[in-house]
């Protein structure tokens, strides 16, 4: 039986809602054997970020190593990175064992407002990271902090999505949940020749910690099955919306998702 393996380097979440630990949730759930690269420890739940605690350069390096040099990589996803410092050194890594399916998440600032990537960092994630990716996936918040461009209608969002195309990536997927002025939620995926959409329910709740890095997750999850670029982003579409949806409720403030309910959903089918 064929074993699939993906690498998450991220940061570590207390609360288990977001990070490494829904990276290494959505794996599993998918299919796919995970593993991890810390990059820094957070002291966090859903009432916001209490701490942020980065590992030094050779840290993060290091466990990639023991990553590349044993076990072997099918898909890699980054999450959030820290410093410039970090993401040139990932990129690096990346680089030396040829990992493909590499799928950036250009984690910025968390639910609760605290800034989670340092400002010089973005000139590293630019240069050294999106190159090699082979789909970004910003919210919209994040699209236009990568570009430097207002981003207030779907115009410009296809303009931006060009823009990360240029410089490098071979997929943008700018999600749609912020745009708070459309009833529905539309994720725009560019190619480099043509825009998708995928629209859906916008999903009224405050249980939406960790959306972002479980939708890429399951991307990542998807590509180390060999799985296409936009077929990918269609199983995560479902996965999230799952995890949205039958929600688990715990918590004061922005609860996370619930990662088994994709699953959950297709045994129940089956079982019809």
């Amino acid at each position: 039986m064929k074993v699939y393996k993906a690498l998450t380097i991220a940061g570590s979440d207390s609360g288990g809602g977001a990070g490494i630990q829904a990276d290494l949730k959505t794996f599993q759930e998918l299919g796919v054997y995970g593993m991890s690269a810390i990059t820094a420890v957070t002291a966090q739940n859903t009432l916001g970020v209490q701490g942020v605690y980065p590992l030094p350069v050779d840290a993060v390096t290091t466990q990639m190593d023991s990553i590349g040099e044993d076990l072997g990589v099918d898909a890699v996803k980054t999450g959030m990175l820290f410093s410039s410092e970090i993401i040139s050194a990932v990129a690096r890594k990346i680089r030396h064992y040829q990992w493909t399916n590499l799928v950036v998440d250009p984690v910025m600032i968390a639910k609760g407002g605290a800034t989670l990537l340092e400002e010089e960092a973005l000139t590293a994630l630019v240069r050294d990271l999106i190159p090699l990716a082979a789909i970004v996936t910003p919210n919209i918040p994040e699209a236009a902090t990568i570009t430097r461009m207002t981003i207030e209608n779907l115009a410009q969002r296809e303009e931006a999505a060009k823009a990360i195309f240029q410089m490098g990536a071979q997929n943008v997927m700018i999600k749609g949940g912020h745009d708070e002025q459309s009833e529905r939620v539309v994720d725009l995926l560019y190619d480099g020749k043509q825009f998708y959409y995928l629209e859906g329910e916008r999903i009224n709740t405050r249980h939406t910690h960790g959306t972002g890095c479980t939708f890429a997750a399951a991307i990542t999850a998807e590509l180390a099955k060999g799985i296409p670029v936009a077929e990918a982003v269609k199983t995560a579409k479902s996965f999230i919306k799952a995890a949205i949806e039958d929600q688990l409720g715990i918590g004061s403030g922005h609860g996370p998702t619930n990662h088994w309910a994709y699953q959950n959903r297709r045994r129940g089918e089956m079982m019809q």
